[in-house]
């Protein structure tokens, strides 16, 4: 892989109009003086020029054969439905050029594995956006975890549940063959990244899994929960829904090691210091800047690096692993078992 010249302002092109595109990276790329937004890319050209314009944008297109072909990039950023994930990808690649593309990567462990195969060839970064490793509490909680001082992680518990009314307020994701899943691919892969980041990337051993009945062929489920146990003995513990009844979204992640214990949102760090529980967690380290918002920046300004070759590039076999227990956790509430992998 060439890196870039650091001197150079990095040309990126938008693919998907949707929201993460106009509440995450467009708000957050606006303010990258090393970073320009070349053109954005979406089916509803009216939208992809409403954006371009709004942001101060010079070009928009509707078809991502045109931006690639006409365009002078060097990287682009995915956030198109699910199921055009890959073949956007493979076009990128083809066109040479570096791709960070939203979560999931994928909508199988199949589709995953050839991903990664072609970013292989092609020698250029492929990076997925995990923005919420990158948010200021879960960086604090790893810290911890690294250096020992929570000891062995035994068992992450996290949940994310939400209220999306509507059919219509979630589009594209009701539809299972534009989706790949509902509520645990939408919230769980999150939790269940970061259960197995902040682990240190145990092995998955075998999973158990319950979905609510909501989905059919068609449709895909509002809520779930999965169990992970690891090959290290480190359990993982998911729980999510898109119908959450109560004051506000709730999102939470806990990590319990044999020295002690982590949480985000609210950040909380207990250690046992002379056989007593002691709160150690950090003070003073709030920033005006609010966690969503500083996990983006914080994802963009890794990806860049890792283009000009100044940061390690987060490794995408992760993903082929975190889509094979996705894959588990359909089975194994379809079959209604555990499934090994």
């Amino acid at each position: 892989m060439t890196a870039k010249s650091t001197s150079e302002r990095l040309r990126v092109g938008v693919i998907g109009g949707g929201a993460i595109t106009q509440v995450a990276h467009l708000p957050v790329l606006k303010k990258f003086k090393s970073i320009e937004v070349r053109a954005v890319c979406d089916i509803d050209l009216p939208k992809a020029s409403a954006l371009a314009e709004r942001f101060g944008v010079k070009d928009s297109f509707d078809d991502i054969e045109e931006l690639l072909r006409y365009e002078e990039l060097d990287a682009v950023v995915i956030c198109s439905p699910t199921h055009l994930h890959e073949s956007h990808i493979l076009a990128a690649l083809s066109a040479d050029l570096h791709v960070l593309v939203e979560k999931p990567l994928a909508m199988t462990a199949a589709s995953a594995g050839r991903i990664v195969r072609a970013a292989e060839k092609r020698g250029k970064v492929v990076m997925v956006g995990m923005n919420h490793r990158y948010r200021p509490d879960v960086q604090i909680v790893r810290s911890f975890v690294q250096s020992g001082e929570l000891g062995m992680v035994q068992s992450v518990r996290g949940s994310w549940h939400v209220f999306r009314p509507g059919r219509a307020q979630l589009g594209w994701r009701q539809r299972r063959d534009q989706a790949g899943g509902g509520a645990m691919l939408d919230l769980g892969l999150s939790i269940l990244d970061l259960g197995l980041w902040l682990g240190g990337n145990p092995a998955p051993a075998r999973v158990s899994a319950n979905l609510d009945a909501s989905g059919t062929e068609r449709s895909v489920e509002q809520s779930g929960s999965a169990f992970v146990v690891c090959e290290n003995g480190m359990s993982l513990f998911v729980d999510v829904t898109w119908h959450h009844l109560g004051a506000g979204e709730r999102f939470g992640v806990g990590v319990r090691g044999s020295k002690g214990l982590g949480a985000i949102n609210p950040l909380m760090v207990w250690k046992e210091l002379h056989g007593v529980p002691v709160d150690v967690s950090p003070t003073g380290s709030g920033s005006r800047e609010n966690p969503f918002t500083a996990s983006y920046r914080a994802e963009w300004a890794h990806f860049e690096a890792a283009v000009h070759g100044d940061a390690k590039i987060p490794s995408l076999q992760e993903h082929v692993v975190l889509h094979t227990i996705l894959d588990a956790i359909y089975k194994s509430a379809a079959d209604g078992r555990d499934v090994g992998l």
